[in-house]
């Protein structure tokens, strides 16, 4: 071989390792959320709530998009949805009733009027969703779970979570976004049902969210408790209503914004689960 062909050889070698490294990069970004569709200037972000999620959005999330866009030239469009309508499916929003919808009832078609995982996922980049505060009264086990139950017990809640959690395993091409359960004020539960409410949020950070995945946390039962088992009375909009006040949901409105695009960014493994 004359010293062409080893010029040549060369160049081919050198062309093949930059494609592979670049290759590896790809899939690793994949496998971060931070994939292409998430990543570019153009991502489409639809927050699925209820009214807690209502007072958070009146917060200023609106707004704190509109600015960060303009500051950063990016095109991060985020839009709400009440999930599920009151009519015709009910006004429930608990792990059994996303199970329902997207696992149990899952296809191309809606479910009731209220839009599957698969249609979700075609008009969107990224689906944001979250529970009202009953999720936080949990009931004790029974020792026979039941993931067709909407009964409030973690027994039931950890296999709707885990079959939720492989049914968005199905759409790569989507990052999903989970709050943690929005919390309870002491006048309206127990101190037990609260104790479990903290322990399965806990279980839903540390044992559920995978690093790695396309699903991230969102931390609102910690924001809402400040590390305790009830939502702080300054934070609620009465002692018996659980629903965050004015003053709170400007506090929450940035982290929240915060943590979005921390994840779409490729962030979301590695910043807070809070936003702060």
């Amino acid at each position: 071989m004359n010293s062409k062909h080893y010029k040549i050889a060369g160049i081919m070698c050198y062309v093949l390792i930059i494609v592979t490294v670049t290759a590896c990069l790809s899939c690793a970004g994949v496998r971060s959320g931070s994939n292409s569709e998430t990543r570019g200037n153009n991502v489409r972000i639809v927050f699925l709530h209820h009214s807690t999620g209502r007072c958070i959005w009146q917060g200023g999330v609106p707004r704190w998009f509109a600015r960060y866009n303009s500051e950063n030239n990016t095109n991060y469009s985020i839009e709400k949805r009440a999930f599920p309508e009151k009519h015709p499916y009910g006004w429930r929003n608990y792990p059994f009733d996303y199970w329902n919808i997207w696992v149990n009832n899952a296809g191309e078609e809606p479910f009731m009027e209220e839009p599957t995982l698969e249609i979700l996922t075609r008009e969107f980049n990224v689906v944001m969703f979250k529970h009202c505060f009953p999720v936080s009264n949990i009931r004790r086990d029974t020792g026979t779970p039941d993931i067709a139950s909407g009964e409030k017990r973690t027994e039931n809640y950890k296999l709707q979570y885990e079959a939720l959690k492989t049914k968005m395993h199905e759409f790569p091409q989507c990052t999903f976004i989970v709050w943690t359960g929005a919390a309870l004020v002491e006048n309206a539960t127990s101190d037990e049902n609260a104790i479990r409410a903290r322990e399965f949020f806990k279980w839903v950070r540390e044992n559920w969210d995978e690093k790695g995945d396309n699903i991230f946390i969102w931390d609102f039962f910690e924001l809402e408790t400040a590390g305790g088992i009830y939502m702080k009375e300054e934070y609620a909009k009465s002692r018996r209503d659980p629903h965050p006040n004015r003053s709170f949901s400007r506090t929450a409105a940035p982290l929240l914004c915060r943590r979005i695009t921390d994840v779409i960014e490729g962030r979301g493994d590695q910043s807070s689960l809070t936003g702060r």
